[in-house]
Parts: C-alpha cells; sequence; structure tokens
C-alpha cells in the first residue's frame, strides 16, 4: 500500500456529491515550493492534487472553503486522459482517508504568519479504521522532562 500525505491550501470550495448513492465530498489542494534553477533565477512550482473523500461524514464539508490550509491523508491514484489536440495528460488524485483543517486566509486584509491564521480548534476528520492509530504526539508545552537532558 502506498500513503501519500499533503499540506497545502485549497484551490476551490469543496463540493459534496452524491455517487451511485455513495457521498463524496471534492476538492484540490494545491502546494507551491520555490526553488533556484541552474541560472539562479528563483522559481516556482506548483502541485496540485485532486482529492475526493467518500464518506457519510460531510460536516467537515463547509468548513473546506478556497485557501483553507489542509492536512490531508490517502491513497495516490494517477489518472491519465487524453486533450482536445489528442494528447495524452495526468492527474495526481488521492482517495482521502483523513483530512485536518490547519488554518483559514486572514479576511482583514493583514497578511502575517504566511496569511494564514491557525483556528482556535483544530479539527480532524477520518474514515473509520481497522488499524490502530500511532499515538499522537505531544506538543513541546505538554512535555513534563526537562530539554536539556537529551540523550546524544
Amino acid at each position: 500500500m502506498i500513503k501519500l500525505q499533503a499540506i497545502g491550501n485549497l484551490g476551490k470550495d469543496a463540493v459534496v456529491n452524491n455517487v451511485n448513492g455513495k457521498t463524496v465530498i471534492n476538492f484540490t489542494v494545491a502546494h507551491t515550493e520555490k526553488f533556484r534553477d541552474a541560472q539562479g533565477n528563483q522559481k516556482d512550482k506548483t502541485i496540485w492534487v485532486d482529492c475526493a473523500y467518500w464518506t457519510d461524514r460531510t460536516a467537515v464539508a463547509p468548513y473546506l472553503k478556497k485557501g483553507t490550509q489542509v492536512y490531508v491523508e490517502g491513497n495516490p491514484d494517477i489518472r491519465t486522459y487524453t486533450t482536445q489536440d489528442g494528447k495524452t495528460g495526468a492527474t495526481l488524485s488521492l482517495r482521502v482517508l483523513g483530512v485536518q483543517l490547519l488554518g483559514t486566509r486572514n479576511e482583514g486584509g493583514g497578511n502575517t504568519g504566511g496569511g494564514y491564521q491557525a483556528p482556535q480548534q483544530q479539527q480532524s476528520y477520518q474514515q473509520p479504521s481497522y488499524q490502530q492509530a500511532p499515538a499522537p504526539v505531544q506538543a513541546a508545552s505538554e512535555l513534563t522532562e526537562p530539554l536539556d537532558d537529551l540523550p546524544f
């Protein structure tokens, strides 16, 4: 099994659809990476991931708005298609198993912290799984051991 994890921003509002009696939430996640080419010029490369979240738990859909930063994980799939001019194209799609809201764009026009602010409480929605989930990682503020006793 191959698992894909992505953090990015929604390109548009999520859409809830019914397909053959099952509910699916469709949305796209984009991640832009900055790099320098061989000549030293700054370049941007954006990767778009089409996401399909097959679930009856549609309560998350109203929060999946354009610009919202999310963490998604699931199984990747490559879809191929033929363009109008006869060329073959491909897209990366993700069958989402879990989605977590990370932040939203500032509405006031201020651009602090990269243009995103953390919500008051993070929300996570996941499909029921028969595998045991790993224990959550503790935040540094929750650690009870002193940080200066590192084992190295």
